[in-house]
C-alpha cells in the first residue's frame, strides 16, 4: 500500500528529479559537448535545478519513494557545490574604496573604481537612463554593447560626456557595436583588442592610482548560442583566452559573455588568472537577462565583469535600463591589493 501513497505527488516528484538530474548531467558535460544544440540553455537554467530537486524532495518524502528522493539530495548536493561559492564572503571592500566611489564627482587619481556594463539591445535602450545610472551610481568606467552609431548620438545628447568624457567604440558587419566611456583619458585606444568572429570588442588603458598603475578594460560581447551559431558560441568564447597570454597587461573584461558560470567555456576562459565579479565578491547569483518581460524576472547571469584574481570586488548590483533586453551590471573594483 505504501507504495500506491499520493500518487500524483510521486509522479511530480519523479519529474522533477528527472529534471534536475539532465540539468546536472548538462553541467557536468565537456566543454565541446556542451556546445550541442540547446544545451548551453539548459546549463544557462543550472541553479534552477537545484530549486526543481528540492521540491522533488518535498514530494519524494510525502510518497516514500526514497529513491526518487536520493536523487534529488544527490542534485541538491551537487548544485550546492557549484553555487553556494557565490554566496561565500569575498574579501570586503575597505572604507576608502566605499568613500571614494559615494562621492559625487569620483576622484580620478585613486585606485577604486565604479564600473557599469550593459548591452543596449540594438540600440533600443533609453540613453538617458543609462545617463541617469551613470550619475547615481558614480560610474567612472561604462561598458555598452549592441550600440548603434544613432544611440551614441543619443547618448551624447542625453549629456554622457559630462561623466565620462572619453569614448572609443567600434561597430562590426552587424551595425551593432561595442563601446567604452571614461571619466579619464583612454590610452592606447583600440577598436578591437583581439581579432574575434563574434564582434569587434574595443579597449583603452585607464591609469589609477596617481598614474602608477595602468588597467585595460574591453567591452566584450560574444556570439549568442542559436539554432545557427552553436559552434560560433563556443569559438567566440574560446578566442577571448588569448588574453591570458598578455601577461604583462592587468584586464577588466565587461559585457555580454553569452554565457555563465555554469558554461565550461566560460570557467575555462577564467582559467588561473581571472575571477568573475559576482563569485568574488560573495554578492550571490546575480541574473542580468531577460529584462524587458514585466512577468518574467531576469533568470540568467550572463552579463560579467571580469577582473584579475587579487583585485578586491564588491557593491555589485544590476538596475533596469528602460529599452533593454539587460539589466546593467555594476561593480566597485579595488586595485590596491594587486
Amino acid at each position: 500500500m505504501a507504495s500506491r501513497r499520493h500518487p500524483v505527488l510521486a509522479s511530480v516528484g519523479a519529474l522533477l528529479a528527472l529534471v534536475a538530474l539532465l540539468g546536472c548531467a548538462a553541467r557536468l558535460l565537456p566543454e565541446d559537448m556542451q556546445a550541442l544544440p540547446y544545451v548551453p540553455y539548459v546549463i544557462a537554467l543550472s541553479p534552477w535545478f537545484a530549486l526543481a530537486a528540492m521540491v522533488s524532495l518535498v514530494c519524494a518524502c510525502i510518497a516514500h519513494r526514497w529513491f526518487t528522493a536520493a536523487v534529488a539530495v544527490a542534485c541538491i548536493v551537487l548544485q550546492g557545490y557549484w553555487q553556494l561559492p557565490f554566496y561565500r564572503n569575498g574579501e570586503p571592500l575597505g572604507a576608502q574604496a566605499i568613500a571614494a566611489v559615494a562621492q559625487a564627482k569620483p576622484a580620478i587619481d585613486d585606485a577604486f573604481a565604479r564600473v557599469m556594463t550593459c548591452n543596449v539591445y540594438k540600440g533600443a535602450a533609453d540613453p538617458q537612463a543609462i545617463v541617469d545610472a551613470v550619475r547615481d551610481q558614480h560610474v567612472e568606467v561604462l561598458a555598452l554593447q549592441e550600440t548603434t552609431p544613432q544611440f551614441v548620438q543619443r547618448l551624447e545628447q542625453a549629456g554622457i560626456g559630462d561623466y565620462l568624457p572619453y569614448a572609443v567604440s567600434a561597430s562590426s558587419g552587424s551595425g551593432y557595436g561595442n563601446g567604452l566611456w571614461s571619466a579619464q583619458p583612454l590610452q592606447q585606444p583600440a577598436d578591437a583588442e583581439f581579432p574575434s568572429s563574434a564582434s569587434a570588442m574595443p579597449a583603452g588603458t585607464i591609469r589609477f592610482d596617481n598614474g602608477a598603475l595602468p588597467v585595460r578594460f574591453v567591452s566584450v560581447h560574444t556570439t549568442s548560442p542559436t539554432a545557427q551559431s552553436w559552434d560560433l558560441w563556443r569559438k567566440s568564447l574560446t578566442e577571448m583566452q588569448q588574453l591570458t597570454a598578455r601577461t604583462g597587461t592587468q584586464y577588466v573584461l565587461m559585457g555580454d559573455f553569452n554565457a555563465t558560470y555554469d558554461h565550461a567555456v566560460f570557467r575555462d576562459l577564467l582559467g588561473s588568472r581571472f575571477q568573475d565579479a559576482a563569485r568574488a565578491s560573495g554578492h550571490g547569483l546575480v541574473f542580468s537577462w531577460p529584462a524587458d518581460k514585466p512577468w518574467l524576472p531576469a533568470f540568467s547571469g550572463i552579463d560579467h565583469i571580469v577582473t584579475e584574481r587579487g583585485v578586491v570586488v564588491g557593491q555589485v548590483s544590476t538596475v533596469r535600463i528602460g529599452g533593454s533586453d539587460h539589466r546593467a551590471l555594476l561593480a566597485t573594483l579595488d586595485f590596491t591589493r594587486r
